[in-house]
This record gives structure tokens, C-alpha cells and sequence, in this order.
């Protein structure tokens, strides 16, 4: 596992939310071979007064000439470096000439080169905004490269270089782009990476100090659950999967997760050696007691993840599958290896279990043991209006995810990324497909006049940008044939379209097609390139669903298949995706737990008991997301699911320790619930503790989601031990006071419940 772990690689690209069954991602996979991937251009943007200064259009210039140089660097355009289409009557032909070949000597080179831009409609709002002060210039990547390890580098490059002429001029350059926000992405995946997995690591080794109070019980737990994040690391390379956002935070959950296994082994051993003072006696009854119990417990945290899969989502079934496959390794490896290595180590000393004996644990729970005998009602009213009052807050839940959402506010990329939405209306790609159910389908002039109703359309919306299409191709080649007469900057007509749309085919011979980046081969389908805003999956869902009857409206469905597509399309239906599944898999995950306690207790009751004060903490972190406004969305969605199977650990033990004293004892009920409320109530303050502070290490993450997944956790698994110490034993006494002992049910296997 070692070997395959030292294997493990970042991603590059992003994952694949919908599933690739899904007939979006299908449509959009034909979309990028018919015309090629999208999202593959960088734009850096700048606003100054200056910008036709002849230094700063030159240095505009040659900052675009070194991008230009870079290796993996498809195409550059850009004000300085700006094409015009020009008529080529000896070959019948357009051919795009560059305005700028060199540095311009002169300011009147530079203003004679502002007015032939001013006269070209096909840049205006592209590379010059409405109010002349902003000017952009894209960058378009090797799809080769785009999405692979190469893409770094040159990343990276373009950014000292824009640096450089920032410095130079005294002109702030924006940066933006898929490529930039992935590249930034994956490079804070990466450093977060071993953040998390230290402060996960020291934070359980300082817990393992205050518990335990020796060296031993200090270096070998955090050995092994060392070795549980490489299996975990080993996992994800033989299942072929990259580290990503989501599996990225597998190392430090396995360490947080793992070491209550270890605490629960070493607990166990120190106190049966107390009571027989033989060392392998002691650590036979371990793996004998404890090991069934700690299994059943892993087994519920790792459906909490495993229920992930059921989504389809290649970026959930990865973390799912990766994150369960971990936490049962981890505790196999804690219950073989704790037991051998503590085989060999000196006997254990007296002050090593001295923890239990604290004070004001026992006056904690002695004043819970106090509450649940005499004050049930208030439980129950108090529990009931609470949730009340948390439906009423679910209710105020915002489902919305945006494509940096889960970068902070004050990133430079959010900075820049409102820069381009102020100025040229986003820069995120948003692509439409018109299909004609026909060869040949879209060259009549009436099919056209129709494709340009719809772009004018859809720009009409504050959120997207003009259009770059075969329209306005064929309204710049219209110009051209007329010698750059702006009056004809638009599209062909009954007499003259014969004539330029033959010039436009012949223009594939010896150079770029122009045409063959918006048309396919059969002309039967085009695509219709706009940029928008960032503005959220709830929006935009608004927006589309707006949009679908006015698009019919102009081509008739029986006829056409006009779709809204690329990679902000594919977000935004991968997020109405995972939230729909994920509420599935929450389903899953409560069934499934539900099935395993009734394997161990049986019963309907029991499974209400068992189910109820786990269901009852995800009501009240749900209404905390809505009072707080924190949305839903996958990111935080997730919390519920993995929630559910790590707080129903708790009621395992607690109801195992009580079901074995109810059996065993001749003890009433209630006796035996303020026992198992002593006894058991100290193991899960301390397992809460552990998850409290283990999973609020994610707060100190850079990505919004991360830190949402990490504090509402850390709320929902407190909450969830006092439930279970509170809500629980009430929830037995009612129940289970009048019932004779006799008619108790011993549970499926000998278990104990690992108590401190």
C-alpha cells in the first residue's frame, strides 16, 4: 500500500459530477467532439485611461507576443494583438489579417489602430468594453494540456509576466479563467492536503497525552492510524482516482476517525489488567469484547460514506467508496496491530487509566442522570420545541451553489472574476447547440435571421455576454466583402449571400477554415459561444427555465434541438444532481443503520429509540444552515449522511452497555440506565470531543465547503452526544420501565460497550 500510495496524484481537471449516463453529460460529451472542449481560455483584463498610450499598447503587445511563445499556448487575442478579416478577390477568399505585426513606432500609429478597432463590431464588448476604459486579452490552451500536470507551469508563467507589466505601467492586471481557477484549486488541495493531515495528527496526539499519559499509548496509535491514511492513499490509486477536493480530506478524516479505536483498545486493556494483572489475559478480553462492538461501530461511520456511491456522481462514489474501504481498514488494522504491539511492551502502570476518575465528568453526568429520571417531560419539550423551531428554519434554506463558491470572498480570483462581470459580463463559458433535424439544415438565410433572433436574446440577459458565432461571423465577412464598411456589419442577403458565404468556404484552403469552429461538416449543426456571470445554480436554474418556451418560440422543437450546454451548464446540473441524490443517499444511509440495529437489538422499538436521537441533531444543524443562511448544496449536504453513521455510534454503545446490564444484572431499569449513563456517558464525552475538535480543523481551510462540512459536523456530532445521553435513556425509561426483564432480548452477539 506504501508503494501505491507514493503513486498518488493531484487532479487537474474537474470532476465529474453528473453521471456519465446522464443525457446531459452525454449531449455535452457529442457537443465537444463535434466543436472541440470548451473552458479552455485565460483572460487577463486591465482598465486605465491609458490604454491607447503608445507604451502601454505596446507593452500590451508584447505581453501578448511572450504568452504567445509559451509552449501549450494554442492562440492569443487581444486588443494589440487583434485580427481583421480581410477580402481576398484573386483567390475568392477571406483571410484574417493581424492589425499589429510589430511594436508602433508612433502615437498616431496607436490612434490610427484605436479607429480601425472602433470599426470593427465583431470585437465590440469582447475585447473592448462599452465604456473604452477595459480591455481583456484571452488565452487559449493546448487541450492536450489543459486539464493535465503541464498546465501548471504555464499558469504560473503568465501570471509573473502579467506581473511584470503591472509593475511597468502601474496598471492592476486581472486574471481569470477555468484554467487559472482550477490551477489555483488544485494547488490549495495541495497544501491543505498536509495541513489537515498534521493538525489532525497533532490534535489526536495531544488527546492521546490527557488520556493515557504515557509514550506508548502516544507513538503506536498515531503509527497506525499513520498507516490507515496510506491504505487510504494506497485505495485511491489502485481504484485509479486522483486526490480531489472532496478525497483530498480522506487522510485526516481516517486519523480522526481511527484513533477512538485505538483509545477504545488501550482503555479496555488497561482496566482488565487492573483486574487480573495478566497482560495477555487482558488483551485477549479486548479483541474478545471490544472488537465486536468497535466493528459494528466502524461499520455505521462507513455506511454514513459508503451510501455516497448510490449517487452516481463520480466525484461522490470516489470519496464514498475510498473513505468507507479506509475507516474499515483502519480498524482492522487497529484491532491486529494495538493488541500485537502492546503484547511486547512493558506492563502497564497504574496512573494510565487515571482519566476516569475525573470529577467533573462525574458531575456532568450525574446531573444528566438526574435530568432524564426526573425531568423527562422537560426533555421532551424542550427537545420537541426545538425541532419545531429548527423546521421553521429549515424551511428558510437557500439550495444554491456557485463555481468558486467555495473559494473565500477576499481571493484574489473572486476579486478579478467580478472585474470581467462588470466589465465584459463573466468570464465562464456558456455554450448553446442549434440543431437542425437535417443535412445541410442551416444554410438558408430564414434559418440564420432565426439563429440571430435567439443570440440577440439571450444577450439581452444582464448575465450573459454577447455572442460569438457563425452570425457573427458570416456579419464580419459581409463587412469585409464590402471593404470594411461598418454600415455592413451584418449578414448576407438574398443577392449577396451566394458570393460571401463562397468566400467563407473557400477561406479552408491553405489556412483556417473560418466557419468550421461554429458549423459542423454536415452544416446541420452550430454552436453559439457566450461568457456569464457566476450567478449561483439558483439563478440560473430561474434563468434556463425562463429561457427554454422563448427559445421554442424560435425554433419550432419538431424541427430544431436547441440546447443550452458546456461546462457552466454541466455545473449547474451536476448541483440540482447531487442535492436531488443526496437526500436519496441520506434516505440510504437511515434505512441501512436502521437494519443494523435491528440485527443487534431487534425490534421496532429499538430502532425508533436507536434512530430518533440521531435524526433529531440533523433537524437542528438543518435549521442552524437556514437561521444562518448557509445554503444547501453539496458541499454541505454531505454533512448529513456521514453525520448519521458517526453519531449512531454513540447509541451503539450506550445501548449495548445497557441491554448486556439489563440481562445480566438482577437491577431494575432505571437502575441500570443511571449506570450505563455513569459508565458509558464518559466514553462518549470523550468521543465527542475527539470529533468536536478533530473535525473543526477543516475551519481553518481555505474552501468555503470544506469549512462548512468541518464546523457543521463538529455542531451536529455534539449535538448528537447529548441526545444520546439525554433523549435516549428518557426515550428507555418510557418505554422499557414497566417490561420484564425476563422478555429482554439478549442482542445477536456478546458485545460490550468500550467504556472509559
Amino acid at each position: 500500500m506504501g508503494w501505491k500510495a507514493s503513486k498518488v496524484r493531484l487532479t487537474y481537471n474537474a470532476g465529474k459530477v453528473l453521471p456519465v449516463t446522464d443525457s446531459a453529460y452525454i449531449r455535452f460529451t457529442k457537443f465537444q467532439k463535434k466543436f472541440g472542449q470548451d473552458g479552455t481560455a485565460l483572460v487577463l483584463g486591465i482598465q486605465s485611461d491609458r490604454l491607447f498610450q503608445q507604451d502601454v499598447f505596446n507593452g500590451w503587445y508584447l505581453l501578448g507576443t511572450q504568452v504567445q511563445h509559451l509552449k501549450g499556448i494554442k492562440a492569443v487575442i487581444s486588443l494589440a494583438n487583434i485580427y481583421d478579416l480581410q477580402k481576398d478577390t484573386a483567390l475568392h477568399r477571406f483571410v484574417l489579417q493581424p492589425l499589429v505585426t510589430k511594436p508602433l513606432a508612433t502615437q498616431d500609429g496607436v490612434d490610427s489602430v484605436k479607429a480601425h478597432v472602433l470599426n470593427l463590431p465583431f470585437y465590440d464588448g469582447m475585447m473592448l468594453s462599452q465604456d473604452h476604459r477595459s480591455t481583456l486579452m484571452a488565452i487559449t490552451f493546448d487541450t492536450k494540456i489543459v486539464n493535465s500536470p503541464a498546465r501548471v507551469p504555464i499558469v504560473n508563467q503568465i501570471v509573473r509576466l502579467s506581473k511584470q507589466f503591472e509593475l511597468k505601467h502601474n496598471i492592476k492586471v486581472h486574471v481569470s479563467g477555468l484554467p487559472l481557477i482550477r490551477t489555483v484549486v488544485s494547488d490549495l488541495v495541495s497544501h491543505e492536503f498536509a495541513l489537515f493531515l498534521g493538525l489532525s495528527l497533532l490534535i489526536t496526539a495531544i488527546i492521546l497525552v490527557v488520556f493515557f499519559r504515557t509514550v506508548y499509548a502516544v507513538i503506536f496509535p498515531v503509527l497506525v492510524v499513520m498507516l490507515g491514511v496510506v491504505w487510504s492513499l494506497g485505495l485511491l490509486v489502485l481504484n485509479h482516482y486522483n486526490i480531489t477536493l472532496l478525497t483530498g480530506i480522506i487522510p485526516p478524516l481516517v486519523v480522526v476517525i481511527g484513533i477512538p479505536n485505538s483509545i477504545f483498545i488501550l482503555n479496555k486493556y488497561y482496566r482488565e489488567y487492573g483486574l487480573t494483572g495478566d497482560k495477555m489475559q487482558a488483551l485477549y478480553v479486548v479483541i474478545e469484547k471490544v472488537g465486536i462492538t468497535t466493528f459494528i461501530a466502524n461499520v455505521t461511520t462507513a455506511i454514513g460514506f459508503a451510501v455516497l456511491c448510490f449517487t452516481n456522481s463520480q466525484l461522490l462514489t470516489e470519496f464514498g467508496l475510498v473513505a468507507s474501504l479506509s475507516i474499515m481498514a483502519t480498524f482492522a488494522l487497529s484491532l491486529v496491530l494495538i493488541p500485537v504491539i502492546f503484547s511486547y511492551l512493558p506492563d502497564p502502570k497504574p496512573k494510565q487509566s487515571g482519566i476516569k476518575d475525573q470529577p467533573v465528568l462525574h458531575r456532568v453526568l450525574n446531573f444528566i442522570d438526574h435530568l432524564v429520571h426526573h425531568k423527562r417531560p422537560a426533555i421532551y419539550f424542550g427537545t420537541a420545541a426545538l425541532v419545531v423551531v429548527c423546521f421553521y428554519g429549515m424551511s428558510r434554506i437557500n439550495v444554491n451553489g456557485y463555481i468558486v463558491d467555495d473559494l473565500p470572498k477576499s481571493s484574489a480570483i473572486i476579486t478579478d472574476l467580478r472585474f470581467f462581470e462588470k466589465n465584459f459580463k463573466g468570464v465562464l463559458p456558456l455554450e448553446v447547440s442549434v440543431e437542425s433535424k437535417r443535412k445541410n439544415g442551416l444554410m438558408n438565410l430564414a434559418t440564420m435571421r432565426k439563429v440571430e433572433r435567439l443570440e440577440k436574446l439571450i444577450s439581452s440577459y444582464p448575465e450573459f455576454s454577447r455572442s460569438l458565432s457563425l452570425i457573427q461571423v458570416l456579419k464580419f465577412s459581409t463587412q469585409s466583402f464590402y471593404n470594411g464598411n461598418p454600415e455592413y456589419y451584418r449578414l448576407p442577403d438574398n443577392i449577396d449571400q451566394n458570393f460571401i458565404l463562397s468566400y467563407a468556404a473557400n477561406s479552408g484552403k491553405n489556412n483556417n477554415n473560418t466557419l468550421k469552429n461554429y458549423l459542423d461538416s454536415t452544416k446541420q449543426t452550430t454552436r453559439i459561444s457566450f461568457q456569464m456571470v457566476d450567478a449561483g445554480s439558483k439563478k440560473l436554474n430561474q434563468l434556463f427555465e425562463e429561457l427554454q418556451p422563448r427559445i421554442d418560440s424560435i425554433f419550432n422543437p419538431k424541427n430544431f434541438h436547441v440546447e443550452l450546454t458546456g461546462s457552466s451548464v454541466i455545473f449547474v446540473k451536476g448541483n440540482n444532481y447531487l442535492v436531488k441524490n443526496l437526500y436519496e443517499s441520506l434516505a440510504w444511509a437511515v434505512v441501512l443503520i436502521g437494519l443494523v440495529m435491528w440485527v443487534l437489538f431487534r425490534g421496532i422499538k429499538m430502532i425508533a429509540i436507536s434512530l430518533l436521537p440521531n435524526l433529531i441533531p440533523l433537524v437542528i444543524t438543518a435549521g442552524i444552515m437556514g437561521f444562518c443562511g448557509i445554503p444547501l448544496k453539496p458541499s454541505t449536504i454531505l454533512i448529513f449522511s456521514i453525520a448519521m453513521g458517526i453519531s449512531s455510534d454513540q447509541t451503539i454503545y450506550f445501548l449495548t452497555r445497557y441491554r448486556q446490564e439489563l440481562h445480566l444484572t438482577g437491577k431494575s431499569v432505571s437502575q441500570v440506565v443511571s449506570d450505563t449513563i455513569r459508565e458509558t456517558g464518559i466514553s462518549m464525552i470523550y468521543i465527542a470531543t475527539i470529533l468536536f475538535f478533530g473535525f473543526g480543523i477543516f475551519a481553518a481551510s481555505t474552501f468555503g465547503g470544506t469549512v462548512a462540512l468541518g464546523i457543521l459536523l463538529s455542531v451536529t456530532l455534539l449535538i448528537a452526544m447529548i441526545t444520546n445521553l439525554t433523549l435516549l435513556p428518557a426515550f428507555l425509561l418510557s418505554v422499557e420501565k414497566r417490561k420484564k426483564r425476563e422478555d429482554v432480548t439478549e442482542p445477536v452477539a456478546e458485545m460490550e460497550a468500550p467504556v472509559l
